[in-house]
Order: C-alpha cells, then sequence, then structure tokens
C-alpha cells in the first residue's frame, strides 16, 4: 500500500472549521461508470477471493462478515458506508499490481479505479479532478496541498463513486468468498 491523502478543512481566514453543509460533498459526479463485472472479479482477486463483500450501484465494494443473509450483508454494508460519509472519508490510494488503483478508507469500503476505463476517460478526470474535492477541503500529497498526480486524481475519482454510493446507497450484489 503506498502514500495517503488526510482531510483538512480550512476556512478561509486560514483557521480550522466545520464545513457549511454536513457531510460536505464533491460537486464532480463522473459521467461515467465502470462495468460491476469487471470491479466485482478484480476487487475479488485483491483479496483472494477469501471475503464477502457487497458492491454498491456505483462501484464501491464493502467487506462484510462471512455468512450473513443478503439482507444482513446489505445493511451492514451501507452501515460502514454512512460511518465513512458522516465522519470524514480519508482514502488511501494504491497502485495495485495489475495497474489498477484501490482507494481504501477508514473503515472496509473501497474503489476500484480501473486503468483502462480511468484512460478512456482521462480528459475528464484531468479536467474534473479538483472538483473531486469537497468545499474548503484540503489534501495534503507529496506533491503539496490539492497538487495531485495520476494515482491522487484516480483516487479522487473513485472517491466520488463512494460519495455517490454514500448519498442514495443501493447494494447490487452480495459476493460470496470462495470456499
Amino acid at each position: 500500500m503506498m502514500g495517503g491523502l488526510s482531510l483538512l478543512v480550512v476556512s478561509p481566514a486560514g483557521g480550522a472549521a466545520v464545513s457549511k453543509t454536513f457531510p460536505p460533498v464533491p460537486k464532480w459526479r463522473p459521467s461515467f461508470l465502470q462495468p460491476i463485472d469487471r470491479v466485482e472479479e478484480r476487487f475479488g482477486y485483491y483479496f483472494d477471493r477469501g471475503r464477502d463483500f457487497a458492491i454498491l450501484e456505483n462501484g464501491t465494494c464493502v467487506l462484510t462478515e462471512a455468512g450473513l443473509s443478503d439482507n444482513a450483508a446489505s445493511k451492514a454494508a451501507i452501515q460502514t458506508l454512512s460511518m465513512i460519509y458522516n465522519y470524514h472519508p480519508d482514502m488511501k490510494p494504491s497502485d495495485m499490481d495489475d495497474g489498477n488503483v484501490l482507494v481504501s478508507y477508514n473503515h472496509p469500503a473501497f474503489n476500484v479505479v480501473l486503468s483502462d476505463v480511468a484512460k478512456a476517460h482521462w480528459a475528464e478526470i484531468e479536467a474534473r479532478h479538483q472538483d473531486g474535492l469537497t468545499p474548503d477541503e484540503v489534501l495534503i500529497t507529496p506533491l503539496g496541498q490539492n497538487v495531485f498526480d495520476e494515482l491522487g486524481k484516480k483516487a479522487l475519482l473513485g472517491r466520488c463513486y463512494m460519495f455517490m454510493d454514500a448519498q442514495a446507497p443501493k447494494v447490487v450484489r452480495i459476493k460470496r468468498r470462495a470456499v
């Protein structure tokens, strides 16, 4: 796992402040989605197909306890996503061995950013990644405040999908671990 991005909300006067809208959300709602089948397959691969997980409509994957009923797994996934969304969604992007990016949060939820999908939509990502920040948000990266390399831009894309799923959570699949 590589580098983390941390959240700091700064008021125009320079002091720490609470956002006027809670929880704050980014303006960017990507115009494209990723294929859920491929997100499911890649996420399963990252966990050696050894974990149960729920997939939400925009591709956010949430690890769940093994053996829960579909209803209980859906509820657990939505509760986990709510804990991220209603706290503050720190993220940690990781370059994966297949060239994709896995974005993790402070609870067991993740977004996979498929490299070929990102490449196909790079113009939008490049133009809109700053809109992936919430109002007054400052993310500290190795390049400076709110300065993002390719990994960071892909991470912001993945986090936008998480925000979209958190605002209107809809579990579309429950995936069981391989036995």
